[in-house]
């Protein structure tokens, strides 16, 4: 560092407060990934096309899941914008999978009503992902304050 050169630090990423939005952020991205993963390979026969779309959501929360772990704030709306999304097509297609019980139907992987499950939990997760999402923008750990190096630094250096 040449003399002179000031100091980024971030003072809102050491709160405890913001340090524990960025976990459960993480986690909820990271078990709603996992849940759209079972009920994609569980119901893999019968999704109608969907594979793709399911699959994409997973990739794309597991990228969001990394780069908020690294304090990547401008995902936080990204994240919550497509827990939205998510959500909505959970509320939709939760209550199809216990319809699936009668005839003609064709047997998904896993039981119909473990996929329901599974779809309808997502809803809550999502809704849990909005909301920490936008405390966790609110927070905002992208402020930076730059500092010089105190005296004792300069003073160390050789000229």
């Amino acid at each position: 560092m040449a003399a002179g050169d000031a100091v980024i630090e971030h003072p809102n990423r050491d709160k405890v407060e913001s340090q524990s939005t960025k976990s459960i952020v993480v986690a909820l991205l990271l078990v709603s990934a996992a849940i759209v993963a079972i009920v994609t390979v569980g119901g893999w026969g019968t999704l109608s096309g969907a594979e793709a779309l399911q699959i994409t959501f997973i990739l794309v929360y597991l990228v969001l899941a990394f780069y908020i772990a690294r304090w990547r704030s401008g995902l936080l709306p990204v994240a919550a914008a497509l827990a939205m999304v998510l959500m909505i097509f959970a509320l939709i297609g939760g209550p199809q999978w216990f319809a699936r019980d009668q005839d003609g139907f064709s047997d998904p992987l896993l039981d119909e009503s473990i996929l329901g499950f599974f779809t309808l939990l997502l809803v809550p997760l999502q809704v849990l992902l909005t909301v920490f999402a936008a405390r966790g923008f609110s927070q905002r750990w992208s402020v930076e304050v730059e500092r010089q190096p105190d005296a004792t630094m300069r003073l160390a250096r050789p000229a």
